[in-house]
């Protein structure tokens, strides 16, 4: 018998996030994830769920039926989005412009379709005009598959435009709003988009581990109209939906994570009282005032200002800079973490994030005093 380990409690420092996420979480939504835990098919937690759909559809402006929080973190988001629509041997256009819209090709394969990919630079928005060619070139195509906000470059495509061409060639559209949400401007309903992930962990300022996601009723048909089964039973949403929208008495599906689900409730809830419009300008905000410190210090950004997520922030490290040793003494020096660079960027680039709670003006001078006293 193995003899049980002596482990004393684990106590985290406060840290101050300023990386690709997670982000710093709102005290208020630490403190909801602390509540009493009830049963996950108790009908005050229903009720609570039926709030946060509301909550889910106002972030992502929509009034797609289905719509819901996936227990997992994001990446299950986008497999939630392709296992449910796409089909073996069906053609799906991916546009690549970095490390996101890579396993977003991985997700396409694995299910037996067949991946077109449209290549982008790094740290550049995918090309309308790319699209348009591959697009022509693949009539056949059902879907077209892009990264709103790209994590690995701070890059923001133009999710209007590339919906509406998809639409024209109908092919339903399947999106990667992950750390958009929350932070930029974001219509589902109004620009297109058929299927959509986010997570919980970044611009939203709730614990890691959901993903909420919408459907919208074409994508609805599709997947009713499926010849073959949905590869994952956790992730069919025809399975899921009969628990988070069945009639009367729902139906028991899994456990859903109940506190978790409190944290994204009042996260969510934080957002709809502040405005989505006053979140995406604070956002914008704290960003110039982020961008003028950094090019103070000659710091240069990786991404042309007219594409530039305001919440992640990728910057060139200099010539003769230790990556790691930079990053390590920002953390024990300053509790303060910053992302390194993913992909191609990797031991070239930094990424500061500003996202949702975090920001706000005190991270970001803290920031700055931070990165000067380290570089000199």
């Amino acid at each position: 018998m193995l003899v049980a380990p002596t482990v004393q409690p684990f106590f985290p420092p406060q840290r101050i996030l300023m990386g690709p996420g997670p982000s710093d979480v709102h005290p208020q939504v630490l403190a909801a994830q602390a509540k009493p835990t009830i049963g996950h098919l108790d009908p005050l937690f229903v009720a609570m769920m039926d709030e946060l759909k509301a909550l889910i559809q106002y972030a992502f402006q929509t009034s797609n039926a289905m719509t819901l929080a996936v227990s997992a973190p994001g990446s299950a988001g986008m497999e939630t989005c392709f296992v449910n629509l796409v089909e073996p041997g069906e053609k799906v256009i991916v546009c690549r412009n970095g490390v996101f819209g890579e396993r977003m090709r991985q997700n396409v394969e694995r299910i037996g379709a067949v991946a077109v990919v449209v290549d982008n630079e790094w740290g550049e928005a995918v090309n309308v005009d790319a699209l348009e060619a591959a697009l022509k070139a693949h009539p056949d195509a059902k879907f077209v598959a892009f990264v709103h906000a790209e994590t690995s470059t701070g890059a923001l495509s133009d999710a209007k435009s590339l919906c509406a061409l998809a639409k024209q060639h109908d092919c339903l559209t399947i999106v990667d709003a992950v750390t958009s949400i929350g932070g930029v401007e974001l219509r589902v309903d109004e620009w297109g988009i058929d299927a959509i992930y986010a997570g919980s962990q970044k611009c939203l300022s709730c614990v890691p581990g959901l993903s909420p996601v919408s459907f919208s009723p074409l994508a609805v048909e599709k997947l009713k109209a499926r010849a073959t089964p949905v590869q994952s039973w956790f992730l069919d949403q025809s399975l899921v939906m009969g628990y988070w929208s069945g009639e009367g008495k729902r139906s028991y599906h899994h456990t859903a994570p109940v506190n978790a689900l409190y944290a994204l409730h009042e996260s969510l809830r934080l957002l709809a009282e502040e405005g989505l419009e006053n979140a995406w300008q604070r956002h914008q905000d704290q960003h110039l005032i982020l961008r003028q410190g950094l090019e103070k210090l000659g710091l240069e950004f990786v991404v042309q200002e007219a594409v530039r997520l305001p919440q992640l922030n990728t910057v060139l490290i200099p010539a003769g800079i230790d990556d790691g040793q930079v990053r390590s003494r920002l953390l024990q020096d300053y509790n303060l973490e910053i992302g390194a660079g993913l992909g191609a960027f990797a031991g070239k680039a930094w990424r500061i994030g500003l996202m949702g709670y975090g920001a706000r003006r005190e991270n970001v001078s803290l920031c700055l005093k931070a990165l000067s006293d380290v570089l000199n």
